[in-house]
């Protein structure tokens, strides 16, 4: 009796997987990641939910808006993206790379 030969299966290549996005950009992420929480920590917000942002957009959102501002209006990464100081950085941050990363000064107070 002949002898079949089995052909060789090409070796098991998961899918990528898609590339985590920036709450706020929505790049890739790439570079320094930050956790930001959706409710600050200083207001109450420790254990709550928290989302992946570059670096930059995490800073950016820090000089611009009090911890209590994001408590009251900002929760959601929706509200942050239509504060009209976030939305012109988010549309200069676009034009750059997911590692792109300067240093953001903080609004005196």
């Amino acid at each position: 009796m002949p002898r079949r030969h089995r052909q060789a299966l090409p070796p098991y290549e998961p899918e990528p997987a898609a590339p985590a996005l920036c709450a706020l950009c929505g790049r890739p992420l790439a570079g320094v990641v930050n956790k930001h929480h959706l409710l600050p920590i200083s207001q109450g917000g420790a254990g709550t939910q928290t989302v992946l942002m570059h670096k930059i957009c995490h800073d950016k959102i820090h000089s611009i808006l009090s911890e209590a501002e994001l408590r009251r209006h900002y929760q959601t990464p929706e509200a942050l993206r239509a504060h009209p100081e976030l939305d012109a950085f988010i549309r200069w941050v676009a034009k750059r790379p997911p590692e792109f990363y300067d240093r953001t000064r903080r609004a005196k107070r």
